[in-house]
Parts: structure tokens; sequence; C-alpha cells
């Protein structure tokens, strides 16, 4: 950050940078874990022809991590902004 912001302004701006950090750190690790988990109970549901187990271990996953990257980066921006560190 630079110099010209105050102590309590970076604070506040860590504080929710780190919150938002661990958020997507919850969203990552529900999808990359705990989803697997239970793929034999989420095979008994059945979308298009596939059990939802598989769907979310070849597919569902992989677009939820992608849509995360991308929201992450919206939110980190708008957080940036609010505190007057954002990049041009």
């Amino acid at each position: 950050m630079s110099d010209n912001i105050s102590r309590e302004v970076a604070e506040a701006h860590w504080s929710k940078t780190k919150n938002l950090m661990l958020i997507t750190l919850a969203v990552w690790a529900f999808f990359s874990f705990f989803i697997h988990f239970f793929v034999s109970t989420l095979n008994n549901i059945v979308i298009l022809g596939f059990p939802l187990g598989f769907y979310m271990a070849a597919q569902g996953s992989l677009i939820v991590f992608v849509v995360l990257i991308f929201w992450f980066a919206s939110r980190q921006n708008a957080i940036d902004e609010e505190f007057g560190v954002a990049e041009d």
C-alpha cells in the first residue's frame, strides 16, 4: 500500500481483504474436498443421465473455481477502490 494512507485505513483495508480471502478459501475448500467426500450420496441424484457426484468431480467444481476467481477479483477491486488503493 502507498505511504499516504493512514494506519487506520490500512487496517480497515486489511480487515476487509482478510474476510474476503477467508470466504474465498471456505468456498474453495467446500468444492475441493467436502463435495467429494459425499460423492456416493450425490451419485443417487441423476442430472441429464449423469450422477451428480460424477458431474461435480468432472466439471462442476471446475466451473465454480473459475467463477470464484472472477468474483474474488471484482470484490478485491471494489475493496481497493473503497480505500483508495486501486490500481489504474
